[in-house]
Formats: C-alpha cells, sequence, structure tokens
C-alpha cells in the first residue's frame, strides 16, 4: 500500500502510431519496407515530433509511443505526421505504401524510467485501432483541450467501449481530407473566405518562390544601365557551371553564385542584380555582352565548380561586358573545410577590382562565419536552392532541410531566417498539407526572432517580420522591420519587395511606388507575380493606364488573384466595363462564392478605409457582388439586433446552406458556437454587433471576425426548416430556430 502511495503520476498527452499492414509489407520487401520505413523517420517524423516538443517513449518495428506536454502540439505534430507520409506516397505503388493509424490521449500516466504505463497509455494505443489507415482518432479529454486551437475539423465516434479499459471513453476523428482539401471546398467550410484569397494578394511580396521569366522590361525600365543611374558599379552574378563527375553536386555550385550574390548585396556601393534574374539564364548559350544588355549591368561575375570529396576547384572570372575584356580571374584550389575563407576571398577581389570602398558594418556581415558546421551549411545550401521551386512537396523537403541544418548547428541563425521564410511561404500559399495556418505563423514568428536573436543584422529575418506585423496590425513596427532588412541589405530585391507591400497596406501609395520600382531595378526579370504586385501598387496610386500595361506583361494562366483584381479594378475605374465585367467573371469562375463583403475582412489590414474603399468600390463597379451568391436581402425582412439576440443564447439552427447541404449550428449564452454540417464539427465563437450576427475562429483570417445581416425567407417556414437566412463570406445559412 506505501509502494502504490509512493509511485509518481503525471498528466501527459500520447501520441500511438502504428504501421498499418506491416506484416504484410514485411513479407514483400522486407528489405525496402524497413528502408523507407527508417528514412521516414528520419527525415520528417523524427523532425516533426521535435518540432513539436515532443518525445519518444517507445519505438516499435513497426509503431511509436510519443509524450507531449501539450495536447495541442500532439495533434499538431500527428495531423503534420499524415500529410508529409501521404505526400511521400505520391507515385508510388499501393502496395509499397507506408501508411500510418494515430491515436492520441490526454491521461494520467506513472512513468518508469523511459517508459510510462497505465490507462493514459492504454487508451492512446486502443484509440488507434480504431483510427481509419493515415487518420487520427483523438480521446474525449484531448478533444476538450484541442477542437479550438488549431482550426481543425472533428467527427465524434460516440462513447467506445475499449479493450481493457473499464470506463466507455469518447471519441472523435479528426478529418484531414476537409482541412487539407479546404481550398477546394470553400463553400462548405465556416464561417471563413479561404486562406488562398488572402495569400494571393499577399504573397506576391513575400518573395519567397522565384522562378526565372524571360519578361521584357515596362516603358522606362530600360533605357540606361541600372548602375549608371545610380553611380554604383552594377554587377550579375551568374550561376556558376557545375564540373563534378559526382552527379548530384550542382546545389553546391549554385549555392555558391547565391552566396556571393548575397553577400555582395550587403555593400551599398555596389547595385546587384536579384538571384532570380541572373539565375533565369542558367543553362543557356548566349554572350557576356547580351546578357549584361538584358540584365542592364556593366560587370558580370561567372564561374565554374568541381568538387570530390573534401577538395574544391572554383574557376571565378569578372568582366567588364563593355569591353569584353577580364577586369579579373582566378583559379582556387582548396579543402571544402576553407570553403567560407574562400567566399571572403573572392569578394574582396570583386570589391578591390570595382574600387569600392566597405563600411565597417558591411565587412563585418560579409566576415561573419555563418556556421561551424559544414554539414548544417550542406544541408543549407540545399534548402536554398529547393526553395525556388514552386510546388508543396518541394517546400516540405525545403523545410525538412533547415530542420536539418538547424539541429546539426542550433546556432545557424542563416537556417533559421531561410526556415521563417519557407514557413511564411506554407501560410501564403495555404499550404495545409505541410503544416496548419496558425502553427506556420507561430513557427515563422519563432524563427525570424530566433534568427534576430543569433544574428541582429539578418535583412530576412526582418523582412519576414514586417510582413506578420503588417498582418497583425502593428504598423509601426511593420514598417521599421521592412526599412531595416532594407538598410541591411540595400541591394536585395526581396527586401524592397517586402517594402512595397508594407508601405502600400499601410497607406503610403508614393513611397510603395517608388519601392516597386527599384524592385524591377534590382530585378528585371522578376517572376509573373511580381509585375501583378506592381500593377496593384500603380492601381492604388491611381495610375491606371500604367496598371495595365504593367499586368500585360503576365500570361493569362499565370495571373494570380490580385492581377485578376487589379484588371477588373483599373479597368472599371477607366470605364472599361466590358474588360471590367470578363475579369470580375473569371475571379467568380475561380471562387463562385466571392463576394465584397469576404474582401472587406480579407484585406482588412488596410491601414486607411479609404484605400480599401479604393478597393472594394472598383470590384463592386465590375461586377463583384456584395454577399455571397450574389444574395439579396430585402430591407423589411432585415433583422434588428433584439431579434438576432433572441435567436442566440442557447439555440439551436437546423437548416441547409445554399447547396443544400443540412448543418445543425448550437449556439450558447457564453457565445460558443459548434457547427455540425457535411460530417463535420467546427467550433468558433458567436456575437451580436448592432444588428449584424458576427463569428470568428482563431484558425480561420488571421482571427478576424466577419459580420453580416441576418433575414427573415419570405418564402421559408418552419417545415423546410429556412425560416431565416445568413449570408457569410463563403455561402448562405437557411435556418429556423429550436430552443
Amino acid at each position: 500500500m506505501e509502494q502504490v502511495q509512493h509511485l509518481e503520476r503525471k498528466l501527459v498527452a500520447i501520441l500511438a502510431a502504428d504501421v498499418v499492414g506491416y506484416s504484410r509489407l514485411m513479407g514483400l520487401d522486407e528489405t525496402g519496407t524497413l528502408s523507407r520505413l527508417k528514412a521516414l523517420r528520419r527525415e520528417f517524423i523524427e523532425p516533426a515530433i521535435e518540432g513539436y516538443h515532443g518525445r519518444i517513449v517507445k519505438l516499435m518495428g513497426d509503431g511509436a509511443l510519443v509524450a507531449f506536454e501539450s495536447v495541442v502540439d500532439a495533434v499538431a505534430c500527428a495531423v503534420e505526421i499524415q500529410r508529409v507520409t501521404a505526400q511521400q506516397n505520391l507515385g508510388l505503388p499501393e502496395d509499397t505504401r507506408i501508411v500510418f493509424r494515430i491515436g492520441i490521449n490526454l491521461g494520467d500516466v506513472i512513468p518508469d524510467k523511459d517508459d510510462f504505463y497505465g490507462d493514459g497509455v492504454n487508451i492512446a494505443a486502443r484509440l488507434e485501432g480504431l483510427s481509419d489507415p493515415g487518420g487520427i482518432v483523438i480521446s474525449g479529454t484531448a478533444y476538450d483541450q484541442a477542437h479550438n486551437k488549431l482550426g481543425l475539423t472533428f467527427k465524434s465516434l460516440g462513447e467506445q467501449r475499449l479493450k481493457n479499459i473499464p470506463e466507455r471513453v469518447r471519441a472523435y476523428r479528426v478529418l484531414l481530407e476537409q482541412t487539407a482539401g479546404a481550398n477546394k471546398s470553400r463553400s462548405r467550410r465556416w464561417p471563413v473566405i479561404g486562406a488562398t484569397v488572402l495569400v494571393l494578394a499577399l504573397i506576391a511580396g513575400i518573395a519567397v518562390i522565384l522562378w526565372p521569366q524571360a519578361i521584357a522590361l515596362l516603358p522606362g525600365h530600360g533605357s540606361t544601365p541600372v548602375g549608371s543611374s545610380v553611380g554604383k558599379p552594377s554587377v550579375a552574378v551568374l550561376p556558376f557551371t557545375d564540373l563534378s563527375e559526382k552527379a548530384g553536386q550542382d546545389y553546391f555550385a549554385e549555392g555558391l553564385a547565391d552566396d556571393l550574390i548575397t553577400d555582395l548585396s550587403k555593400i551599398s556601393g555596389l547595385l546587384v542584380i536579384a538571384r532570380n534574374s541572373a539565375f533565369s539564364f542558367k543553362d543557356r548559350s548566349l554572350d557576356v555582352d547580351e546578357i549584361a544588355a538584358q540584365l542592364n549591368v556593366r560587370y558580370v561575375v561567372e564561374g565554374s565548380v568541381r568538387r570530390e570529396e573534401d577538395l574544391v576547384r572554383i574557376n571565378v572570372q569578372l568582366i567588364d561586358a563593355q569591353t569584353g575584356s577580364n577586369i579579373w580571374a582566378e583559379r582556387y584550389d582548396r579543402d571544402y573545410s576553407r570553403i567560407f575563407a574562400l567566399q571572403d576571398e573572392v569578394i574582396g577581389r570583386i570589391v578591390e577590382a570595382l574600387s569600392v570602398r566597405l563600411t565597417e558594418g558591411e565587412r563585418a556581415q560579409i566576415a561573419r562565419l555563418p556556421t561551424r558546421s559544414l554539414e548544417a551549411y550542406d544541408f543549407y545550401t540545399r534548402a536554398e536552392q529547393k526553395v525556388y521551386v514552386v510546388d508543396n512537396r518541394s517546400l516540405g523537403e525545403t523545410l525538412s532541410l533547415y530542420q536539418k541544418a538547424i539541429k546539426l548547428d542550433p546556432t545557424f541563425a542563416d537556417a533559421y531566417s531561410g526556415y521563417a521564410r519557407a514557413t511564411v511561404d506554407v501560410l501564403g500559399f495555404d499550404y495545409q498539407v505541410l503544416m496548419l495556418s496558425a502553427v506556420a505563423r507561430q513557427r515563422s514568428y519563432e524563427a525570424a526572432g530566433r534568427a534576430l536573436e543569433l544574428n541582429p543584422q539578418s535583412a530576412r529575418a526582418y523582412a519576414v517580420l514586417g510582413i506578420l506585423q503588417m498582418l497583425d496590425g502593428e504598423w509601426d513596427q511593420a514598417i521599421a522591420s521592412v526599412q531595416k532588412a532594407v538598410a541591411l541589405d540595400p541591394n536585395g530585391a526581396e527586401a524592397e519587395l517586402n517594402r512595397a507591400i508594407v508601405l502600400t497596406y499601410a497607406g503610403q501609395n508614393l513611397e510603395a511606388l517608388a519601392a516597386m520600382e527599384r524592385v524591377l531595378r534590382l530585378d528585371p526579370k522578376p517572376r509573373a507575380q511580381v509585375f501583378d504586385y506592381y500593377g496593384f501598387v500603380l492601381y492604388m496610386n491611381h495610375q491606371y493606364e500604367k496598371a495595365l500595361q504593367a499586368l500585360s506583361k503576365v500570361q493569362p494562366g499565370e495571373r494570380s488573384d490580385l492581377g485578376l483584381e487589379t484588371l477588373a479594378m483599373a479597368n472599371a475605374r477607366l470605364g472599361r466595363m466590358a474588360e471590367a465585367h470578363d475579369a470580375a467573371a473569371s475571379i467568380l469562375k475561380e471562387i463562385p462564392e466571392q463576394n465584397l463583403a469576404g474582401y472587406r475582412v480579407v484585406y482588412a489590414h488596410h491601414r486607411r478605409q479609404e484605400d480599401l474603399d479604393h478597393r472594394l468600390g472598383a470590384l463592386r463597379a465590375a461586377g463583384i457582388p456584395e454577399r455571397s451568391f450574389d444574395f439579396r436581402g430585402r430591407e423589411e425582412d432585415r433583422l434588428g439586433a433584439a431579434a438576432i439576440r433572441a435567436l442566440t443564447g442557447d439555440r439551436t439552427w437546423v437548416g441547409h446552406q445554399h447547396n443544400g447541404a443540412a448543418f445543425v449550428m448550437e449556439l450558447s449564452a457564453n457565445g460558443d458556437v459548434a457547427l455540425s454540417s457535411q460530417s463535420s464539427i467546427i467550433t468558433g465563437t458567436s456575437s451580436v454587433d448592432g444588428d449584424l450576427f458576427c463569428t470568428q475562429s482563431t484558425a480561420t483570417l488571421l482571427g478576424r471576425k466577419f459580420c453580416a445581416p441576418v433575414y427573415r425567407n419570405p418564402q421559408g417556414s418552419s417545415d423546410t426548416q429556412d425560416e431565416y437566412a445568413w449570408p457569410d463570406s463563403v455561402t448562405v445559412w437557411y435556418f429556423s430556430v429550436s430552443p
């Protein structure tokens, strides 16, 4: 009895995972199965567990037990594991795919050295058995803590009788297919407008994904060399040629050129062309003078790299494109361990040849050792090259590579800032399959902050921070962050583009336009979305014809949602209503539920109401409806505040959506809301503001509130459960009320 009293107990979130059909997989291909499983654990699962502060308690051949201090972290980690695993299975034969079942329980356990015992563990293991392949089932105790914190949807499985567990256990299934497919079914989600709409308006400025686009400069952007226009030597560093005999070393050659661009960009006495434009000439046979003419520069750096094991041979030359002569050329044979010293030497020779004087701060930043771990640097270099590929699988690999670099060197500031930039891209493109939006936002903040702790001069970290602060309405901080990013990276097209974004939403439109003009000088061959954003900035400056000229540089199939919106707005302001209506029709074809009320929330981070009105007024004229699916309630049917309150507070709304799908919405007196629709459960809060009914969720619209009127439905009845109508940002809810 005394021994039992002294047993230590602990409340822990336990994740139990198991490989589906493990024996069958081993029977078919034992070696291949083990190899794939180990690689999956090493490259994705273990970094995910570590990232969510979990600890592997027990690792079996086909499964694992993992402990978390936070059940929210446990659920988020499980979602990430299942989504990454699904991505890795794409393209593989079905009989070779590794698929997990996962169960999660928050319960009391008994620690014993490095293991846990008790019903808390047993319940997690039993719940894992209830899961579908590739799915997650959590207990009621876990649901109570996590259901309203991650933006997930759940399906109640009721109370389950589990083997060797005396009491019935409430169980819930996480509906991964709905959260992962949110972009495809916005009208079925509540109460949000798809995150992609917000993102495509911002992503042009996050400046993470860059791809070569051979797009001619706008009028006025190519008449004189860039360098001469500002009195500075102008330089382009072309991608180095990989001469290594071993395949797969091209990332190192590109990474070396990329690092040179990054370091040269820090020098205020130079004007350096952005990576995107310089790398657009990779694998193209053009003379140096032709490349220089297209990039509007006088000087070109080119070279080749041969890497064999620990030895590196680099040939590099600086060419004056006006004369075609080599100003300086050198061959270096060095040990790989001296790669950073070699980069410093090359930078020094270029600066010396161009007679540029460095400030003490610039000299210190260039000489700064990024990491003492060459293995971490190798992972970082791979990540830097992959981040420019536009798809969620490549971005997932990029995140993993940054994480590996950070794990090898926890003081590697550049790896943290790279990870921050990549997670903002996850947030931007709404890649829920990689990471929940709320998690991506939090990790971006954390990684950018950590990068600045380690290197207070990290321009990339400041640029990311500026975008996040802008979304949070922290205007003074956001402007200060992007200004700091540009000051630290005076030739950085990415930093300048982020500054243009923040200044636009801050209402400083002339300054934003000047920033966009500089972006195009630094990056004369940008990706298509840069021109979409340039058109938008011109629109916000009331330069409608020039906005349309900028948009004409983008092929219709490459145009973003922001580009279509700007096309509609500029044409409407110019009175070209046929073209404006066509652009609006394209928007509604892509997103049928799109509406001005939704836009009003999506673009609520405009600092000045007049700027938001400038957008919405033109979109209204172009034909974007005020409400979802052009719902138009009669004023005499609109409910006042007292009538709306009578429908809320310990009431239940029962009815159907615009598309006919049934729903039940429970509203409690304290403002909590739970919606059951399409076999899902979604939670949030509600309120009555004036004569508007409002909903809000921390997982959607960056936590912003959406409000709309409630109407009596003249054609409705209690029998058909459609006496009232409430148009939200993605659908129209027709309902009747029961106590």
